[in-house]
């Protein structure tokens, strides 16, 4: 068992709030997850996917209420939406009776859809957490590399060779394109959404250029912004987005594209294994986006994090934005020797970033000017997950 970093957020949440919903897309470990907890809180496990889960669900208020004493665990709840209703009534009940906290923890892969209907219902009820892939600070058995070239999927990262990885990937995809997406409502060929989701591997870390993408494709703009937007409510894709301070600049608006798996990217790719990798063109962006990733996994939740641009060519990959108003600035190389550029020095003249680091696929920490250090990846996920809020630890 691979012990998840989420696993004291989650229990935290389920002793502040009726309800908790956790969020991921499938197949990232959120079901192993819930099991591991409710395990240790005598829980209650439904899964809304099972036929004969739902039959027992046929009267829910009834059948909840006979559980009203125990953690009940509701799988792929956006399955039933008419269940909403039933749980604010339920959960009120229960605050009457004095338990205001751990009633209900629901799973689900479509964040969006989930976010409306329990948003509608269970507003002031309910706490939201996203669980993705496994990252680097997860897979201390496993290699870098191995992750970053399998992905954080438990069943790729840990399958027994790379033809065995890649074809699991693959039938996660094809899975998601054939019968997951069309059974969350939207019409749409499965042939149609691979090659927009492949147009977005080949395009990885790119600007989000709507209407490039919808020529190529052979759709409107409008069109092509309706699959992005399916792709990120499944939690696939990351529109990470610029940094707007109060400066005196002519700054990018448009938000940067990740496939936010790069197993996933890969795959998309036909990119097998390392050497391959190593010789194709998106290496570049695919280890920023997966630097990314796992930086962002490892931050507080209210972190914001975005990308820096300017149209003077200043430019920093990731800008960690901590609550007080302190920033990090962080550089992504692919290099054991990395060197900065100068659009780096003009952005962080223009920021002036509390702290300023440059990530690389090494193992030690050495500073690469007076104020930047190169820092290997885990260590700088590690530093942001033990600073908390304020950003100013060293």
């Amino acid at each position: 068992m691979i012990e998840r970093l989420l696993t004291p957020r989650l229990l935290e949440a389920l002793g502040d709030s009726p309800a908790v919903a956790l969020l991921g897309p499938r197949q990232s470990g959120k079901t192993t997850l819930a099991l591991e907890v409710g395990a240790k809180l005598g829980a209650l496990y439904l899964d809304l996917e099972s036929e004969g889960d739902r039959a027992k669900l046929a009267m829910p208020e009834l059948y909840l209420a006979e559980h009203a004493d125990r953690l009940v665990i509701l799988d792929e709840v956006h399955r039933a939406p008419g269940l909403f209703p039933v749980l604010r009534g339920l959960i009120d009940r229960g605050r009457r009776a004095g338990r205001p906290a751990g009633q209900f923890l629901l799973l689900g892969s479509a964040a969006l859809e989930l976010l409306k209907q329990s948003g509608e219902t269970l507003a002031g009820r309910i706490a939201y957490l996203e669980l993705g892939p496994l990252n680097a600070m997860e897979t201390h058995a496993r290699t870098l590399d191995d992750l970053w070239v399998r992905g954080g999927f438990p069943d790729s990262l840990l399958a027994r060779n790379e033809a065995r990885s890649l074809r699991w990937r693959q039938d996660f995809i094809r899975t998601y394109l054939e019968r997951d997406i069309p059974q969350l409502g939207p019409r749409i060929a499965a042939e149609t959404l691979r090659r927009f989701w492949t147009m977005l591997a080949h395009h990885q870390g790119g600007l989000l250029n709507t209407a490039q993408l919808a020529r190529n494709l052979g759709v409107d703009g409008k069109t092509a912004a309706s699959y992005l937007d399916l792709l990120v409510d499944l939690l696939l894709v990351r529109r990470l987005p610029p940094w707007h301070g109060n400066l005196n600049k002519r700054l990018v608006k448009s938000p940067k594209v990740f496939i936010r798996d790069s197993g996933l990217t890969h795959a998309l790719l036909g990119i097998q294994d390392r050497e391959t990798l190593l010789s194709h063109p998106v290496l570049g962006q695919s280890w920023e986006g997966f630097v990314i990733e796992n930086l962002i996994a490892a931050a507080p939740a209210q972190v914001a994090a975005h990308f820096y641009r300017s149209s003077a060519g200043a430019e920093i990959d990731l800008l960690l934005s901590w609550p007080n108003g302190t920033l990090w600035a962080v550089e992504i190389k692919r290099s054991l020797a990395p060197k900065l550029e100068r659009g780096f020095h003009a952005a962080c003249a223009d920021l002036q970033p509390h702290r300023r680091f440059v990530v690389y696929p090494g193992t030690t920490r050495f500073p690469v000017t007076q104020a930047t250090e190169a820092v290997p990846l885990v260590e700088l996920a590690a530093a942001i997950r033990a600073t908390g809020g304020g950003g100013e630890a060293s």
